[in-house]
């Protein structure tokens, strides 16, 4: 490709509602352009990128046995219906009617859809397994679109579904997704992480994410340095103090805190530890009738130390706490006598049910609320003032430097974004909408369902968050909108520099090289600027007083200077500085 014949529009300066690196650099550079609030238009220098990452993802879907089809994003209503996502799934389902008044979804996934196919073609044990995908737009109507490709509203992903005929074979199909997905991303030339993911309510073990690493991620990875285990915050267990609780040691003591709201600010006041002190957080429960009317709720009291954070998902997991919210002010006050701020489990208005995290019950000469404004209680000790608690569970976000689960050493965390997932489903969905094959027996079964999910325009995106400095991009050789870019200085003026670059050029299409030879008669500076911000690894320059020394100047994009090159060895170097094709 010749850059005066392609589409190069770059900007001095980004947006200014373009607030991280990938949503800047990506408007700057050109790659996107945008249409309305979560929407964009892929320019040619983005579409490349994003034809890169698709064929990547379909030749290893492609290896794995999955087999591609396509399915419409605008989806009749009745299949979301059914299994009663067309209600649930909330505002970000965008429902239409056409014009006779029928229910319609865009798409935002097509487990529906999927299902549907395979229960009308599946009747025989004998068919099974089968895998197919797509690679197709979807839409979900975010409230608060952001961050450009990262959180947008219409985006491209790559969705896969298994169909099996037992657990067994289901969890088989699944590792089959969960290596190809790491041959994908080893291919992208990124730095990721596979981290164990919670599987929602759905349950199961089988879940995993993948995380690109990168500072400004939205998601915290939880890792231990000296073992393979990771997980995402939501799933990290946080282990249970290892050696006995301690004796007491304090007297039970009512203590003024006049104006100290927080654990943080009642610790400074008393001149105490943080850890010695526990947050009371405050939920509830409630029980409906067929009809959704409220007809008993259940106040919960979670205690939690000062330092530490509530895990709602694991909160949510803790038997009686499904579906739990926070409680009113109005229930805290009857419970309690006090509005938050002066919480404890002592001295309570009316009985609540108790559930402790497993560090505060291990835990001795505490410090909580009095149930009273601006006094807080000293030296409080289970078994003495308080019976040992009956519900004691993992309510907490990991800290870094808790125990590894796997004992191998301490936890450490670091930010990702998640660009793909793997998730055995069951038959949550098959259940739903009846789709079944005969067994050996001749017995209707319901199928086993795996899913398997990449953002294929997010992927971009987060590779910018991992790879760019302050003049722009850099992108990995696999993913680069073109691998190397010829730059020759004053081609007009003179014609060896021309014949050189054009000779060039040729040579490396010839050796299926990705190359744009910038043809436009740039300035050197405008010419080097404009690559070094659209982000291609590999660049050579071709300039009259170098070339008279039979040489050329390549220069890597993260490399800091330039490097003389012999013309007639010009191809052969570049091909070595390429990045293998896995």
């Amino acid at each position: 490709m010749k850059a005066s014949r392609f589409f190069i529009s770059t900007l001095k300066e980004a947006p200014a509602d373009a607030e991280v690196a990938s949503h800047q650099l990506m408007m700057r550079a050109g790659l996107i352009k945008k249409l309305g609030a979560g929407i964009y238009n892929y320019m040619p220098m983005g579409l490349r990128v994003i034809r890169k990452v698709e064929a990547i993802v379909r030749d290893e879907m492609n290896r794995a046995g999955a087999v591609e089809m396509t399915m419409p994003v605008v989806q009749p209503a009745e299949f979301w219906q059914e299994t009663g996502r067309f209600e649930k799934m909330g505002p970000e389902l965008l429902r239409i009617k056409d014009r006779h008044g029928r229910d319609f979804v865009i798409q935002p996934t097509s487990e529906e859809v999927i299902t549907d196919v395979m229960r009308q073609d599946i009747r025989s044990y004998k068919q099974l397994p089968k895998n197919l995908y797509q690679i197709q737009t979807k839409f979900r109507d975010e409230r608060r679109p952001r961050f450009g490709l990262m959180r947008g509203r219409e985006f491209t992903m790559k969705d896969a579904y298994s169909f099996d005929r037992d657990q067994t074979a289901a969890k088989a199909s699944y590792q089959v997704m969960a290596q190809a997905y790491r041959r994908i991303f080893d291919r992208f030339g990124l730095r990721y992480r596979a981290v164990a993911a919670d599987s929602g309510a759905i349950g199961g073990d089988l879940s995993e994410e993948f995380q690109v690493i990168a500072a400004t991620g939205e998601d915290a990875i939880v890792y231990c340095p000296g073992s393979d285990y990771a997980a995402n915050m939501e799933k990290a267990e946080a282990l249970a103090p290892q050696g006995a609780r301690k004796a007491a040691s304090q007297a039970m003591t009512k203590t003024p805190t006049p104006g100290k709201a927080t654990c943080a600010d009642v610790a400074a006041l008393l001149g105490i530890a943080l850890d010695t002190t526990v947050k009371s957080l405050v939920l509830a429960t409630d029980q409906t009738d067929d009809a959704g009317k409220v007809v008993k709720t259940q106040v919960w009291l979670l205690l939690l130390r000062g330092d530490h954070e509530m895990n709602e998902v694991k909160v949510g997991k803790v038997a009686g706490l499904a579906g739990f919210r926070f409680a009113t002010l109005a229930e805290i006050e009857s419970h309690f006598g006090c509005k938050p701020g002066y919480l404890g489990p002592l001295n309570l208005q009316q009985p609540v049910k108790l559930a402790v995290d497993r560090e505060v019950a291990a835990m001795a000469d505490w410090v909580c609320g009095a149930n009273e404004p601006d006094f807080h209680i000293t030296g409080v000790n289970w078994g003495r003032d308080l019976p040992e608690p009956d519900l004691v569970a993992d309510l907490r976000n990991v800290v870094a430097g808790d125990l590894s689960p796997d004992g191998k050493g301490e936890l450490a965390i670091e930010r990702g974004i998640e660009v793909g997932h793997v998730f055995y489903l069951g038959t949550k969905y098959s259940q739903a909408m009846n789709a079944t094959f005969l067994d050996e027996n001749g017995k209707p079964q319901f199928m086993e369902m795996g899913c398997y999910g990449i953002g294929i325009t997010r992927l971009p995106a987060a590779a910018i968050e991992q790879n760019h400095d302050e003049r722009g991009i850099i992108w990995p050789d696999a993913i680069a909108p073109f691998t190397v870019v010829l730059c020759p200085i004053s081609p007009d003026r003179f014609p060896e520099v021309k014949a050189a670059a054009d000779k060039l050029y040729a040579d490396l299409l010839a050796a299926g090289v990705d190359v744009i030879l910038d043809d436009r008669g740039e300035r050197p500076g405008a010419m080097f600027a404009d690559w070094e911000l659209i982000g291609v690894p590999h660049r050579v320059t071709i300039g009259d007083r170098a070339l008279k020394e039979g040489q050329l100047e390549y220069q890597h994009r993260r490399d800091a200077a330039s490097t003389r090159i012999d013309v007639a060895g010009a191809l052969d170097f570049l091909k070595g500085q390429l990045s293998p094709v896995a």
